[in-house]
């Protein structure tokens, strides 16, 4: 497992690594992944996350394979609701939306957009199509599924067997986006 993969936020203050392959590299068109993207990319200097399709670009990594080298202190999470599982975690030195963390699971959704121009794991998958904006039309270039497949999951899967069955905890982030 060689292989190691170095993001930062916009302004370079966060800095991530990533070690091996990715679990997989997808577009999710779901509502609530539009909804938070809609309003993540509404900060002030934040980078634009919806595309033209309403999709949000993420690759997913074990948890286990994720470090935060620098910049943990300016991390801050922004959930939909109070009782939320799953969290956007942001970079709030120049507001970079980082990674989605569903807290109670054992890998992250890294923003495709942190991958430096042409580097982003090509994409497998869009998923949660039901919920694409009215009059889109997808491409066919990869599988448009309406929710989640098998093989999406047997692939999570894969990788929670390949961690014994662990879901770590992402320590590194204190603090909600609001300042609570």
């Amino acid at each position: 497992m060689a292989s190691r993969t170095d993001l930062t936020c916009a302004c370079g203050s966060v800095a991530l690594s990533l070690r091996g392959k990715p679990i997989i590299s997808a577009e999710c068109l779901c509502g609530d992944c539009q909804a938070a993207a809609s309003y993540l990319q509404s900060l002030p200097g934040a980078p634009r996350l919806l595309d033209q399709k309403g999709a949000t670009r993420f690759v997913l990594y074990r948890k286990d394979r994720v470090r935060c080298d620098r910049g943990s202190e300016r991390l801050r999470e922004y959930r939909l609701s109070q009782d939320s599982t799953s969290r956007r975690v942001v970079a709030t030195c120049c507001n970079t939306p980082m990674f989605l963390d569903f807290t109670r699971g054992h890998w992250l959704s890294l923003y495709g957009q942190r991958w430096p121009e042409g580097t982003v794991p090509a994409l497998e998958i869009r998923t949660m199509t039901r919920d694409a904006p009215q009059g889109v039309d997808l491409p066919g270039d990869v599988p448009n599924p309406r929710t989640h497949t098998f093989g999406f999951y047997a692939r999570l899967l894969g990788a929670w067997a390949a961690m014994g069955f662990r879901t770590p905890r992402i320590d590194y982030v204190e603090g909600t986006l609001d300042g609570s």
